[in-house]
């Protein structure tokens, strides 16, 4: 019971005061949650990207957080060579305390793409995201702590939320439209490399959000981030990325790279497998792997707690897994686009 009471309360509190948005370790495998910009930025005709977190696994889904995304550039005869606009669609969905409390959020995003040379090898893109969110309380499965006796159960705290849904018990008080935007530098020297820095806003209209009598402004939520993917050898390449996110009081960062190995030798359609590790400053160390193999790669990744919260967690932080699909053409030019 006061397992569940404070996971509502911790969530509500924070998300009022100090807390950041849902996100992903695999920050990189998650495009459209991450910046707008990234809409439509990939060579391909159409892409998929889906991502799944289970954090605190030692708490059974204590927070259980996925995401699906697809995008793909639009007005191809209509725009100019090498200059790409795209359009996505992306949903998300953050469950708490064994969805007794579910985040749920839809999101549109356009982006335009301008080459800055010849070869479509440096880019500059701005984005724009529209997003709709939902908050669901489940409050028919909460029990307080004033609601036992020594015989069982009887109605206490529950009484306030009585009149909220008498066919459901659900309270849904979170509803709000925003808006979110993003700009995206990509850039290569050769064709062969790709480097990139990318900056994001989420809740720039800053949403009323309510909860029974309570109600709050969602403060911005302000990302940098940038990386690269380098050959080093014709088998061997290095990966990097960082990330910076602020909002409110709550900050993080988050950086680290991956070697790729490729290991059929076809520079073509290579079968590139991933190993590397991410750090979460101050928090968790994050080893990753990764395979990928006829346009589609998948990643897994495990979160060591490394904080002092490593005690009451055993070190487990939480395992996520990430799958991103690009449809290619026969004919891709194989522009370098961000990977990492």
């Amino acid at each position: 019971m006061r397992k569940f009471l404070f996971s509502i309360i911790f969530i509500l509190v924070l998300g009022h005061a100090y807390a950041q948005d849902p996100h992903f370790s695999q920050f990189f495998a998650s495009p459209l949650t991450l910046n707008p910009a990234y809409t439509g930025k990939f060579d391909g005709i159409w892409r998929v990207a889906a991502n799944h977190r289970d954090q605190w696994p030692s708490i059974p889904k204590a927070y259980v957080t996925s995401s699906a995304s697809f995008d793909f550039p639009i007005l191809r005869k209509y725009v100019p060579d090498g200059d790409v606009f795209g359009l996505g669609f992306s949903g998300l969905s953050d469950a708490s305390a064994d969805n007794i409390l579910k985040l749920n959020y839809g999101s549109v995003s356009l982006a335009y793409h301008k080459s800055l040379d010849e070869n479509s090898y440096n880019t500059i893109g701005i984005g724009f995201q529209g997003t709709y969110s939902s908050m669901v309380l489940d409050v028919s499965r909460l029990t307080f702590e004033d609601e036992l006796i020594q015989n069982g159960f009887a109605q206490g705290t529950s009484a306030e939320f009585a009149g909220s849904n008498p066919l459901t018990g659900r309270l849904n008080n979170g509803n709000y439209f925003e808006g979110n935007a993003g700009i995206l530098f990509s850039g290569s020297t050769n064709g062969e490399n790709n480097y990139y820095l990318g900056a994001s806003m989420y809740h720039i209209t800053r949403p009323q959000v309510s909860f029974k009598d309570l109600s709050w402004y969602l403060t911005n939520r302000f990302t940098m981030h940038s990386g690269g993917s380098f050959p080093i050898t014709e088998s061997i390449g290095m990966n990097f990325s960082i990330i910076y996110q602020v909002q409110n009081k709550a900050s993080e960062t988050v950086l680290g790279g991956a070697v790729s190995i490729n290991a059929n030798g076809d520079k073509q359609n290579p079968t590139n497998i991933y190993f590397g590790s991410w750090m979460r400053l101050g928090d968790a160390v994050i080893p990753y792997i990764g395979l990928e193999f006829s346009n589609l790669r998948l990643g897994a990744s495990y979160d060591v707690n490394v904080s002092g919260l490593k005690a009451a967690t055993a070190s487990r932080g939480g395992s996520e897994f990430s799958i991103i699909y690009i449809r290619k053409p026969p004919e891709s030019k194989g522009i370098p686009c961000p990977r990492f």
